[in-house]
């Protein structure tokens, strides 16, 4: 048997991206500009972004696209797909066997939390190593076990499709990810907290890493689309 990995590593990478901070201007100016003459408007598109940004024009954005290949356990899927606004496919534990690889949350991760629904607190907790021992001693444990079970259900010819039931959420898949320039900053002003959002947002933190990850890619490919975002007080268009 594979020794199970553990790791807190999420990763995002770039497979494809169309278009730029010029295409979305373009986009917007081809309602008032014949398509011929669009190429004299080459220069600086900040105004104009800007102006799409602030009055939330917001198709021209949907005509820049990204593809990100996501490396990130299960129950960060269940969030990520809960936005009905991207194409996913996923890593299918149907068809072929999922490798033992789990998360466990670093150093940095807050263990506790107090309050109620809607307006928790997360704290390291009073003895955080003592806490970062349990957590890390709990998962290690029960990950060996399950899937040393999902090995053995597996070798007794049972279909994977059953045999994966007795993996834990903290198990990694993979999956591709789709998605505009629009709806990715909607993803961000719900997935990321900052203090120069207009309206607060308060995600987990895993699937606040995956999201930094990916606007550290808008920002590199639609730098004047990022600022204006910014701005605005990341209020998507």
């Amino acid at each position: 048997m594979t020794a199970p990995t553990f790791t807190s590593t999420l990763t995002v990478e770039v497979i494809d991206h169309m278009g730029n901070d010029a295409r979305i201007a373009q986009a917007a100016r081809v309602s008032t500009i014949a398509a011929a003459s669009l190429a004299e408007h080459d220069g600086d598109n900040t105004g104009l972004i800007g102006y799409l940004m602030r009055d939330r024009h917001g198709s021209p954005f949907e005509h820049v696209t990204f593809t990100f290949y996501v490396h990130a356990p299960i129950f960060v899927f269940r969030e990520f797909m809960r936005h009905r606004i991207a194409s996913y496919n996923e890593e299918s534990g149907r068809y072929s066997q999922l490798a033992p690889v789990f998360y466990v949350p670093d150093e940095n991760r807050k263990l506790t939390q107090t309050g109620k629904p809607g307006a928790y607190e997360f704290l390291h907790g009073e003895y955080p190593k003592d806490d970062r021992f349990d957590v890390l001693y709990s998962l290690e444990v029960s990950c060996q076990t399950a899937y040393t079970e999902y090995l053995r259900l597996l070798s007794l010819g049972i279909a994977r499709e059953v045999a994966r039931m007795v993996l834990p959420v903290n198990i990694f898949s993979s999956m591709y990810v789709t998605i505009n320039a629009r709806s990715l900053m909607n993803f961000l002003s719900l997935r990321t907290k900052s203090d120069d959002s207009t309206y607060p947002s308060y995600p987990q933190r895993e699937i606040e890493i995956i999201a930094e990850q990916m606007e550290t890619h808008l920002q590199r490919v639609a730098p004047v689309t990022h600022a204006a975002f910014v701005k605005r007080g990341r209020v998507a268009p």
